[in-house]
This record gives C-alpha cells, sequence and structure tokens, in this order.
C-alpha cells in the first residue's frame, strides 16, 4: 500500500494512475524508491524543493531524520527537537514516509533495508565530524544522485538573521547595512567563502511557485476553510493549526492568507517577519495541508474575499488577534456570518520563541557555522589540489606525446 496525503491507494490502483494500464504484474512498471535524509532543522523552502525534486525522481520518497544526538555529535546543536524535526518533515507533502534516527552516514546497508534504489542530496557537501563525505559509500556504488540547491535560503542564514533582527531580509538595502555585515561575516571562515554555506538572495519566479502548489481547484463537497497570517519561519506551531483546521472536515480545501511584509510588520513590530513574502508563500504551499495560498491576502477578511472564494469557514488559532489599521475586528464578517471558529492546535510554539531560542545558544551557533564553513573550505582546498595535481600531469603527458611525435 502506498500513502499520498491522507489516503491510501493499493499497488494497483497507484499503477493505473502512473498511467501503467492493466498491463500483468511482472510488465507492470516496478515502483522506484528513492532516500533522503538529513536534520531538517529549521525546515525551510530549501529543504522542501530538495525533497520535491527528490520525489520527482522516482515514485516513493522516504526521508531518514537524524536524532539530535548525531546531529550535535557532527555539527552542533540542532535548534528543534527530533520530535519536532520529525513532524516537520512528515509535513511536507512530497514525503511518503519517514524514518526516525537514520544513521548520519549513509550506507548501502540503510538503502537495502528500505528497499531503496538510490538517495537522492543536494549539490553541496555533508561532512562527518572528522571531515568524511557521510555518502562516499553509495556514491562509490553508483547509488547516489544529486539535486540542485535552492539559491538564496540556509539554515545559516535564517540564524543569521534571527541573531541581527535585521529588516535587510525583506526591504531595499544598501551596502552599508548590518545585513551586507551578516553576508560577509556570519558562518565565514578566515581563509575564505564556502559556496555551500554563503548567503545569496532568493529570486522568486511563477516557475517556481508553479512547482509548489498543488493546482487542484476546490471540488463540490469540499469545505473551503480560510486561515490567515503571517506563518513566519513555518515551523511545527503552523504545522500542528493546519493539521487541526484540516480535520474539521472529512473533505477539507484549506485556503492561507498571507500578509505582505509590511502589514506583518505593522502588528508584530520588531523587525518582523524574518521570511519574506514570497519565501513565506513556497513554505506554506509545501505543507500536505494546504491546498492553495493568498499571496498578500488583506488583513480584514472581508465579504468580497468570502464570497470570492465561497469560503464555509473561517479558522484562527489562540494567538492574539491584532485589531486593523481602524482598530476594527478582521474577522467582523466571519463572525456575523457565523462561520468563524477558533481553533486549539496544542501547541504553543511561536515565531518569538524560536527567535529567543537562537539568541539563548548565539555562541553555540555562531561556533557551529564556522566550524561547519571551516570543515566545507578544507574540502574545497583538497579539491583544488586534486584538479591542479590532474592538470600538472596532463600537462607533462601533453609533453611526453609532443617529443614522441617530434
Amino acid at each position: 500500500m502506498i500513502k499520498n496525503g491522507h489516503h491510501t491507494i493499493s499497488a494497483e490502483k497507484e499503477g493505473r494512475k502512473m498511467g501503467h494500464g492493466l498491463c500483468s504484474p511482472e510488465k507492470r512498471k516496478r515502483v522506484v524508491r528513492v532516500w533522503c535524509d538529513g536534520c531538517y532543522d529549521m525546515v525551510h523552502y530549501g529543504h522542501s524543493n530538495q525533497l520535491r525534486q527528490a520525489r520527482a525522481m522516482g515514485d516513493y520518497l522516504i526521508v531518514g531524520v537524524h536524532t539530535d544526538e548525531e546531529i550535535s555529535k557532527h555539527k552542533g546543536p540542532p535548534v528543534f527537537t527530533q520530535e519536532e524535526r520529525y513532524k516537520m518533515v512528515r509535513a511536507i507533502k512530497w514525503v511518503n514516509e519517514i524514518v526516525e534516527g537514520a544513521p548520519y552516514v549513509t550506507t548501502l546497508e540503510t538503502l537495502d533495508k528500505y528497499s531503496c534504489d538510490f538517495c537522492v542530496h543536494g549539490d553541496d557537501i555533508t561532512l562527518t565530524v572528522d571531515g568524511k563525505d557521510t555518502y562516499e559509500e553509495v556514491k562509490k556504488a553508483g547509488r547516489y544522485r544529486e539535486c540542485k540547491r535552492t539559491q538564496g535560503v540556509s539554515t545559516t542564514d535564517l540564524v543569521g538573521r534571527m541573531l541581527l533582527m535585521t529588516k535587510a531580509h525583506h526591504s531595499n538595502i544598501d551596502n552599508s547595512s548590518d545585513y551586507q555585515q551578516h553576508t560577509d561575516n556570519f558562518g565565514k571562515g578566515p581563509k575564505g567563502h564556502s559556496p555551500w554555506t554563503g548567503v545569496s538572495q532568493f529570486l522568486q519566479t511563477s516557475q517556481k511557485i508553479i512547482q509548489f502548489a498543488s493546482g487542484k481547484e476546490p471540488q463540490p463537497g469540499d469545505t473551503i476553510i480560510y486561515v490567515a497570517g503571517a506563518f513566519d519561519l513555518f515551523h511545527i506551531g503552523h504545522v500542528d493549526f493546519l493539521e487541526n483546521v484540516s480535520k474539521l472536515s472529512e473533505r477539507p480545501y484549506v485556503i492561507v492568507g498571507l500578509h505582505f511584509d509590511q502589514e506583518v510588520n505593522r502588528y508584530k513590530g520588531k523587525n518582523y517577519p524574518i521570511m519574506n513574502i514570497h519565501e513565506r508563500t513556497l513554505s506554506v504551499l509545501a505543507c500536505r495541508y494546504v491546498s492553495e495560498v493568498v499571496i498578500g491576502a488583506p488583513y480584514a477578511v472581508t465579504s468580497d474575499l468570502l464570497d470570492h472564494f465561497k469560503i464555509d469557514l473561517v479558522c484562527h488559532g489562540r494567538t492574539e488577534v491584532i485589531p486593523d489599521k481602524d482598530n476594527s475586528d478582521p474577522y467582523e464578517e466571519p463572525k456575523k456570518r457565523g462561520i468563524f471558529r477558533n481553533v486549539n492546535s496544542g501547541n504553543s510554539l511561536t515565531t518569538d520563541d524560536i527567535v529567543q531560542r537562537i539568541i539563548k545558544n548565539r555562541l553555540q551557533f555562531e561556533a557551529r557555522n564556522q566550524k561547519k564553513e571551516a570543515k566545507e573550505m578544507a574540502v574545497i582546498q583538497a579539491m583544488k589540489k586534486c584538479e591542479e595535481k590532474e592538470l600538472k600531469q596532463q600537462d607533462r603527458r601533453n609533453v611526453v606525446n609532443e617529443e614522441q611525435e617530434n
């Protein structure tokens, strides 16, 4: 049986869905099982995009998630607990199954244990505590595939944003800003700059949104549920809330209204949001409980919005409802219609809490990033030396060949 979202599909039906027809079992296409593994700490759209690409390479995606103990040993302290990280990865819509406590080094034994054809990782490098490539064994066996890293985001960058609490990630900035100093200094070793740890600007495209979106229209009989907010640093508190919202109906169609950065800054204050509207859009779209996203939704849930999307139910969590600019209740209209409901997710985690976790462990995280950068730079230097040695040997061979010809 193959799990697909909330439904369970038999292998035969899955075969038909993939266009295999009613051929005999012998001729039916074999299901390609793909393995991914990682820390998946502070899960962002970069992680989701890696898993989306991995899932597209096969039919069934299994994701191994490392324990807190393993991550602390090889990298440094994770921001989220292993239980939180397990739940976050389960909520990504391209994931079919997760393996809790997966080994940090990926071996052929692990791939065989879960009947996986190959593993997929981004085009960066993952190293053990003693500087060895964690995918060396599967690479040598030809059971390794690579997908493109998502430019413009990394856990290092997000940690840096929180440490500085700078607005620069969602506004126009000049080169003298604090954020520019962050990109120059945070996570950068003294001997150069790693292309994997570095910060680059995220540029949203319509193609990326299409890749993340479900593309499904609401069907007759669906309950159209609307929720709105910042959904900044999309985290386990958001996942628990959306999961509980989706349980309010047998056939939920959940629409998330995302507020523009300026609106979030108005009611959240400080230098929120940490992630800009384009980043938040992809993070929310990757969640299996979300059907659609309204980018730049109005703060007040108006009659026009309710009628346009034919909304049956409007939900809000247990967080405080901040009045609109004119001091009115943003949920006044759905309350009048009797379609407003407060939903208790059972999880009190907020974006503020995550920022506090980072600040509390600031020195540890800075040390972790510097350590990671140093290891990556060592690998780059070793790769350069190998390339230089190969070029010199090739030059010598060319000289010998020329002498023999003469």
